[in-house]
C-alpha cells in the first residue's frame, strides 16, 4: 500500500528500584522485580513502503543501511541488527524505507535500544495489519533482542516501552507479570515537581557492565545486594501508592547503595562527586538509570532545593533534562505520504 507513513512511537523509561533483578539467571532463579516508570522522551520508527524488494534504513543514531530482501534471511552481524531482526521474523520480502529516531543517545540508560526494538515491532505490526497483545509484542521484542541477536540485558525495558506508566513488573522463569501501580494524580504531580533528571555526559556500554553483574552473582558475591534490590521495588511502589515522596528519595538512596554492589563497574568517580553533591545540595536520593556506569541520573529532591541541587549538578558538568512522566506506551498509527 503506497503513498502511506505507518509510524510508532514507544517511551523510554526511568528504573526507580529492582533493576538489575531483571537480568538473568537470577530473575529466573530467585523471581526479580522492578518498580519504573516511562517518561515522555521516545524512540520513533516509520515505515514507508516503496513497492521493490529492498531495505533502505536511515537512523539518526547509527547512519545508512540497505539491502535486498530477496536473498534469505539477513545477516544479524552488528549493523542495524534491531530491523534485520524484526524483518527476518515478519519474513518481509515487500520492499521498505526505514527512519528510526530516538530522544536519547545509544548508551544513555533509559532504555534506548529496547524502546526502538519495540517501536520497530509496533510500526511493522501497523504496516503488516498484525495485531499483537502488549505481552507478546514485549515477549517478542525480548527473544529478538536478547536471543536472537544475542545483547545482554535484563526484561524490564521492553515491556515498559509496551505498557507504559508505573509498573511493579514481576519476573519469573515462567513468565512476566506486570501490574500498574494506581498513583493519585496529586502524587504524581508531587514527584514531578520533585524529580530531576540529568545527563552526566558520559554514555556506557551496558553489555559489559551486565557481565560483570552476572559474572558476580554467579560467583555468590552480589546475591544479597540483589535479593534487598528486588524488596525494595515493592516498598518503593508502596510509598508512592500512599502519597509518601520523602520515603520515596529515601528508598531510591538505599537502592543505589545496594545497586552499587552488583558490580564494581556501576559507578566511577565522576558518578560519585555527582552524587554527592547532589545529596550535599538537597537530594533526597538517587541513582544512575539503567545498568549504569554513566548516562542518566534521577534524583528526588526536597521540592524548595530542586533548583540547587540542579546548578550544583551543572557546575559539575551535568545537563538537566525536561521531562515528564508519561503513562501510556507504545502507540502506532498511519499517515499520508506528502
Amino acid at each position: 500500500m503506497d503513498g502511506i507513513h505507518y509510524r510508532a512511537r514507544a517511551p523510554l523509561r526511568i528504573g526507580l528500584a529492582g533493576g538489575g533483578t531483571d537480568v538473568d539467571p537470577y530473575a529466573s532463579k530467585k523471581g526479580g522485580a522492578v518498580f519504573n516508570t516511562t517518561i515522555n522522551r521516545y524512540a520513533y520508527c516509520t515505515i514507508t513502503p516503496t513497492g521493490d524488494h529492498s531495505m533502505s534504513v536511515h537512523s539518526t543514531d547509527y547512519g545508512k543501511y540497505e539491502a535486498p530482501l530477496d536473498g534469505g534471511p539477513l545477516p544479524l552481524d552488528g549493523n542495524m541488527d534491531l530491523i534485520k531482526a524484526v524483518t527476518n521474523h515478519f519474513e518481509i520480502k515487500d520492499g521498505f524505507r526505514l527512519f528510526l529516531q530516538s530522544e536519547a543517545p545509544p548508551g544513555s540508560g533509559l532504555g534506548g535500544s529496547s524502546t526502538v526494538m519495540v517501536s520497530i515491532i509496533a510500526a511493522t505490526c501497523e504496516w503488516l495489519g498484525i495485531k499483537m497483545t502488549g505481552s507478546e509484542m514485549a515477549q517478542l521484542a525480548y527473544r529478538l533482542e536478547r536471543e536472537e541477536i544475542g545483547l545482554k540485558g535484563g526484561k524490564q525495558d521492553q515491556y515498559a516501552a509496551v505498557f507504559g506508566g508505573f509498573n511493579l513488573m514481576k519476573f519469573a522463569e515462567s513468565g512476566v507479570d506486570v501490574n500498574r501501580v494506581r498513583i493519585s494524580e496529586d502524587t504524581i504531580n508531587e514527584l514531578q515537581y520533585c524529580s530531576l533528571l540529568c545527563y552526566t555526559g558520559s554514555p556506557r556500554e551496558s553489555a559489559k557492565i551486565i557481565e560483570s553483574q552476572v559474572d558476580s552473582f554467579k560467583s555468590g558475591q552480589n546475591e544479597e545486594a540483589l535479593d534487598e534490590s528486588r524488596k525494595l521495588a515493592f516498598e518503593m511502589s508502596s510509598a508512592l501508592e500512599r502519597g509518601n515522596i520523602t520515603k520515596a528519595g529515601e528508598l531510591l538512596d538505599l537502592s543505589w547503595q545496594y545497586k552499587k554492589q552488583f558490580s564494581n563497574k556501576i559507578s566511577n568517580p565522576q558518578i560519585d562527586a555527582f552524587y554527592e553533591a547532589a545529596k550535599a545540595a538537597g537530594a533526597i536520593g538517587g541513582k544512575v538509570s539503567g545498568a549504569g556506569g554513566g548516562g542518566f541520573m534521577y534524583f528526588i529532591c526536597r521540592y524548595d532545593r530542586k533548583y540547587s541541587v540542579a546548578q550544583e549538578l551543572q557546575k559539575l558538568g551535568a545537563r538537566i533534562t525536561d521531562y515528564m512522566f508519561e503513562p501510556r506506551g507504545v502507540i502506532s498509527w498511519r499517515y499520508p505520504n506528502d
